[in-house]
């Protein structure tokens, strides 16, 4: 399960870091540029979902 999860967030995290780019007039262009994308999505993605997560588990309490 951890393979398909992980390649899920670097899917979904490419897509958003180009949506988060193309907000900022900024595009990829070439290898880097689309790694430097994807890693910047996929870490937005991350900070959202555990952002989300942390308020979930605040309700428990």
């Amino acid at each position: 399960a951890g393979l398909i999860v992980n390649l899920v967030v670097g899917i979904v995290g490419g897509v958003l870091g180009g949506w988060i780019f193309s907000l900022f007039g900024l595009f990829a262009v070439g290898t880097i540029g689309s790694i430097v994308t994807s890693v910047v999505g996929a870490i937005v993605l991350l900070w959202i979902v555990a952002a989300v997560g942390n308020k979930k588990e605040k309700k428990i309490d």
